[in-house]
């Protein structure tokens, strides 16, 4: 499995104790199976929208594919530097790199209803942008550099110390402008 997607092996082993097919969690997730299959295999760098579709059709919150031994008490993480990282692509259909590396800040609690990352943002690999969009909430504080956040109709400009809190349903697309960025996202997607 490549180093650029080390949750493919989780979706597997979910998958496959729920005796579901490729197939079936396809249909169920509202994605198509050669996105599953690539992304089991570890192929494809996941972008967050079919992934929440992925984690609801197996009846799971998004941090399970970032967990291993969950913990009941409370989750350190010193300077911001998790070892627990996922890479996804923005919302590229077929994206072999990552345009933002999303450090878990929570990896492992039991039970929670929040998913706080600390992100790194690349500017977009070319200047096509595709909105999504899934349940929830999401808050952003951009720490570091530019971030431009699609919004419906609207655009935001952010910089450091500014933020964002929106309803992740309205289409939208975050990515950084010029330079690598960085940002404090807590992102709620309702199970």
């Amino acid at each position: 499995m490549s180093e650029k997607n080390l949750i493919g092996s989780k979706i597997r082993q979910i998958r496959e104790t729920q005796e579901m097919s490729v197939a079936d969690l396809a249909q169920a997730s509202n994605t198509n199976v050669e996105l599953i299959d690539q992304l089991e295999k570890g192929a494809l760098v996941p972008s967050l929208t079919p992934l929440l579709q992925i984690a609801r059709a197996l009846g799971v919150r998004l941090g399970t594919f970032l967990d291993d031994a969950p913990q009941k008490g409370p989750v350190v993480v010193k300077a911001g530097r998790s070892t627990k990282v996922v890479r996804f692509s923005g919302n590229c259909d077929k994206c072999e790199t990552s345009t933002l590396d999303f450090f878990s800040l929570a990896s492992d609690k039991a039970d929670r209803h929040m998913e706080p990352f600390l992100i790194d943002v690349h500017p977009p690999k070319s200047g096509e942008v595709k909105l999504s969009s899934h349940e929830g909430e999401e808050f952003i504080f951009v720490t570091r550099g530019e971030i431009e956040i699609l919004y419906g109709k609207d655009t935001y400009t952010l910089t450091a110390g500014d933020s964002i809190y929106y309803d992740s349903v309205v289409p939208h697309h975050v990515h950084a402008v010029g330079t690598d960025a960085q940002i404090l996202a807590v992102v709620y997607a309702p199970f």
